[in-house]
């Protein structure tokens, strides 16, 4: 996203989180950008029945959070740490000065934005009329362009666990153990060691 030099530079500071820790909690104003250096991040809410829902997954040099830092609002969602992070953090107002100065940083930010509002759009229509199967393929499919799963002679290693897969698609864990399995006897989909790819 933008170059940890140049968030150095701006005066950004580097902080480490551990797995489970919460960066920052739904309702709360946002005060700072956030860019991942290591680890991974996920944004997600509780529903009434105590049910997580994971509004979005964030890896190595990816940034989560903007909306809210530009609208100035509250954030909808938890931001909390899948595995032992450190991310780069700066004061809201440093980050506003940062993409004045520096317009083809803004357009990064924006384009970054404008896939994830795509990937939100893709994904909702999926989510909302689709059967499990059809639901995790698209999943992984749009994961696979979006999150940049590496690619080895096995295929796509796809990272989410299969809780990950039922939060991020509405589905229960137990379906989404029975439709990967399903995937895999139609040859669509990959299980070695207890790992999918596609």
């Amino acid at each position: 996203m933008i170059a940890g030099e140049l968030l150095e530079k701006y005066g950004a500071l580097k902080k480490s989180f551990s797995k489970n820790e919460i960066i920052f909690e739904e309702g709360n104003l946002p005060s700072h950008y956030y860019q991942i250096i290591s680890g991974e991040i996920k944004m997600s809410n509780y529903n009434d029945d105590g049910r997580e829902f994971i509004q979005g997954i964030f890896y190595k040099d990816q940034s989560f959070g903007e909306p809210p830092l530009f609208l100035n609002q509250n954030y909808p969602a938890n931001a909390i740490a899948v595995e032992d992070s450190e991310i780069f953090l700066l004061s809201k107002n440093t980050f506003m000065k940062l993409l004045e100065e520096h317009p083809a940083v803004s357009l990064k930010i924006i384009e970054n934005l404008a896939q994830r509002l795509y990937y939100k759009s893709v994904m909702a229509a999926e989510m909302s009329t689709q059967e499990p199967e059809h639901r995790i393929l698209k999943l992984i499919d749009t994961g696979i362009a979006y999150f940049n799963f590496k690619k080895d002679e096995n295929g796509y290693l796809i990272s989410f666990t299969r809780q990950q897969i039922g939060d991020l698609t509405g589905l229960r864990v137990e379906t989404v153990i029975r439709t990967i399995k399903g995937l895999e006897k139609k040859g669509i989909l990959k299980i070695i060691n207890r790992k999918v790819y596609r």
